[in-house]
């Protein structure tokens, strides 16, 4: 189930307007000045690990340079809440498989097309530390010249990154771009930080530019959403105010009650998901602990307790089966990798 910041992200820089802006402020000026940004436009697809997919959202976009080339500009938009040493690694092998992707597609070319990789990251405050290019993670001799020698010999890659929780307030309103993305920027900026419910009343003006821009109404409503999936009392009681300064106070709280209620409801369901799946994992550790009596194999307290407190189905998924064959509890629930 994608979370709020995938949502929001993808909402927002899902549009190639709106994109343009983001590539446009980190992308280096001849390539900006050389794409045509009228031909860019979403590819469909991910590349991203399906492990990942709860805690990231990748954007894909192509467009030609003004010299008709083809371009593609993948955008990862980053939403774990801690640095990872090894996005350079994962950013390269994501690039590779667009690269054999382009191949497989275009089996007549005889080069690649230029892959752009750019990580979005707004974490809780905390800068982005990790190493951007791959070269930097191998393990080279610490000596100048002899680490100069050995680096030649390992890839040479390099990712673009949009650090948020570098960027200063004023930085952010004042980049180019639709005043929805503005907004989106600052939201993810201070999304996570203690002083989200304060500076929101100092975006008073860009609120109003996003109600009054076509389609103001429906963006302002995916805005409002975020905050209050994100924030507390306080940050609810800041979108109100601002809310009735940009509109009437019939509109602004409905707005708020309609997604008020759009979180309860939500709630109301991961409840019952977490509900069915303690269900679930409860009747598979009974199954475990009837197959094992049925086959006479005798669990002592300690292990029974462990079985019953178990929450990991696929943990659980696996001692079933291995207990439909097992001849002691070792069986069961050894490591299989010892």
């Amino acid at each position: 189930m994608s979370g709020p910041h995938d949502l929001f992200v993808r909402s927002t820089f899902g549009h190639p307007e709106r994109a343009a802006a983001e590539l446009r402020a980190l992308l280096p000026s001849h390539v900006v000045s050389e794409v045509d940004w009228e031909t860019l436009r979403q590819e469909p697809g991910s590349v991203v690990d399906p492990e990942l997919r709860e805690t990231e959202s990748d954007l894909l976009f192509s467009a030609r340079l003004r010299t008709a080339r083809p371009l593609l500009l993948y955008v990862l938009l980053e939403h774990q809440s801690s640095v990872d040493r090894w996005m350079a690694w994962r950013m390269l092998r994501y690039v590779v498989r667009l690269g054999e992707q382009w191949r497989q597609e275009h089996p007549e070319s005889t080069g690649l097309p230029v892959i752009i990789p750019l990580v979005m990251y707004h974490g809780s405050g905390e800068a982005w530390t990790a190493p951007r290019r791959v070269e930097e993670l191998f393990d080279l001799p610490e000596e100048a010249e002899e680490r100069e020698r050995w680096r030649a010999l390992v890839p040479r890659f390099e990712y673009l990154l949009d650090d948020l929780t570098a960027e200063r307030e004023e930085a952010l309103k004042a980049r180019p771009g639709p005043p929805l993305v503005r907004l989106a920027w600052l939201a993810l900026r201070y999304g996570r930080t203690d002083e989200l419910a304060e500076r929101l009343l100092d975006w008073r003006a860009l609120f109003a530019q996003v109600r009054a821009a076509p389609d103001g109404a429906e963006h302002l409503g995916m805005v409002v959403r975020y905050l209050l999936y994100i924030g507390g009392s306080s940050v609810r009681e800041a979108a109100r105010q601002v809310l009735h300064s940009v509109m009437d106070a019939q509109h602004a709280e409905e707005l708020m009650r309609s997604y008020g209620e759009e979180l309860i409801e939500q709630g109301r369901q991961q409840g019952l998901q977490q509900g069915l799946a303690r269900g679930r994992a409860e009747g598979r550790a009974e199954g475990v602990l009837r197959i094992l009596a049925a086959r006479g194999v005798h669990v002592a307290d300690e292990a029974r307790q462990r079985i019953l407190t178990c929450t990991d189905v696929a943990t659980l998924d696996d001692w079933f089966d291995r207990a439909l064959t097992a001849s002691t509890l070792a069986d069961v629930l050894a490591d299989p990798a010892q």
